[in-house]
């Protein structure tokens, strides 16, 4: 029975990482086990690693559910300096998305239900919301 999931992501400068990613998540990390390692629990079940180290070349993209996408892009592009990226749609995908990276090349992105009431039955199912 699976019941939860971990994902990790390297970065050559913990420091530096931690601070980009508190920044990404807008909060501290959830746990902190031991140096050069911290976690947030994205959502119930899920956790994101953030791990001192060589990051992996072309892994990902991991993408987060976001209620804005444009609102969370414009957001990091001021926050982060990220690049500029554009956001998908197509007609037979539900959502629209975009891709970015961090600062070590880990391939992230956002997503957004089109539907929102899709949006708001997908959020109470997984947070109770």
């Amino acid at each position: 029975m699976l019941f939860e999931m971990t994902i990790q992501v390297r970065v050559k400068d913990m420091k530096e990482g931690q601070r980009w990613y508190q920044t990404l998540f807008n909060r501290q990390p959830d746990f902190l086990p031991h140096e050069g390692f911290a976690e947030w629990e994205i959502i119930p079940g899920c956790w994101l690693q953030v791990a001192e180290g060589i990051p992996a070349e072309e892994s990902g993209p991991l993408r987060l559910g976001v209620k804005d996408i444009v609102g969370e892009r414009d957001r990091l592009i001021k926050e982060l300096n990220i690049a500029m990226f554009e956001i998908y749609s197509r007609e037979e995908v539900p959502v629209k998305w975009g891709t970015f990276t961090d600062p070590w090349g880990n391939l992230l992105g956002f997503f957004e239900y089109l539907n929102k009431k899709e949006e708001k039955k997908r959020i109470h199912t997984i947070l109770g919301d």
